[in-house]
């Protein structure tokens, strides 16, 4: 699959697995190989980039790999003028992120390039939850910016709640 993935136009789908459902959820992301290695025991690898969402349709071959027919996923236009959401979501991010380098005495920093619009905001930090792929597959499945961001600040939010008050326990029994 990979060879004919770095033959082409280097972009391939990706979906979440449903352990439970033994079946891919229905709607993924094209991601680009930016940059691979080829190990010497024939591995790769890889480092891509999340493209676009998409939706599938059919799958019209099953072997030796999945491949279907798709259709690609837009948001809605928003309603109204986003940017104080995604910069209430922007500033609870650097507020977990400081928590955490705080409890993990680790210099924690986020990247200078953090997207400024809304929609590429609140991608970027689904893109960024680590652990809850439950979660990023919810928040890959919408298709209102603002909804997606309202989602994100509530999680940020339970999240700095959290690492708050293992902080304050942390300082308490460190005094």
């Amino acid at each position: 699959m990979m060879n004919t993935i770095l033959e082409s136009d280097r972009r391939f789908g990706v979906l979440l697995w449903d352990p439970v459902q033994g079946q891919p959820a229905r709607v993924g992301c094209c991601a680009e190989i930016i940059q691979y290695q080829r190990l010497p025991d024939d591995r790769m690898r890889v480092a891509t980039l999340g493209q676009q969402r998409f939706r599938v349709l059919e799958y019209v071959r099953e072997k030796p790999y999945k491949v279907g027919l798709v259709e690609w996923i837009e948001d809605n236009p928003p309603q109204k003028d986003l940017r104080p959401l995604a910069r209430e979501v922007e500033q609870l991010l650097r507020d977990v992120v400081r928590l955490s380098a705080k409890l993990t005495e680790q210099e924690i920093d986020l990247p200078e390039n953090i997207p400024d619009l809304p929609t590429e905001l609140s991608y970027w930090v689904a893109s960024n939850l680590y652990g809850v792929a439950a979660e990023q597959q919810t928040l890959l499945e919408m298709q209102d910016t603002a909804a997606r961001l309202e989602r994100e600040a509530d999680i940020l939010k339970s999240t700095r709640n959290h690492l708050a008050a293992r902080t304050v326990l942390k300082d308490t029994f460190e005094a």
